[in-house]
């Protein structure tokens, strides 16, 4: 009986966890796609202003067409 109990806690653990990675991963998602402009921008101007390119603008991107959605993929070719 005891061995039963155990084995339950250990499973429901493990079903705990999954569901926090779960979502943990939508919000990341949802986050991603929903600021992916900003983020790529923010990090590009991190990255030219660590490299020592002292003449880099951080783009704007709030002037964005709200029923336009942008993936980002047209870049991947």
């Amino acid at each position: 009986m005891m061995k039963q109990a155990m084995k339950r806690q250990a499973g429901q653990g493990m079903t705990e966890y999954i569901l926090i990675v779960a979502l943990v991963a939508i919000l990341t998602i949802t986050v991603v796609t929903v600021f992916g402009k900003q983020l790529r921008s923010m990090f590009g101007y991190a990255t030219s202003q660590l490299s020592g390119d002292s003449d880099a603008k951080m783009e704007d991107h709030s002037s964005k067409d709200d029923n336009a959605i942008d993936t980002g993929l047209e870049d991947m070719k």
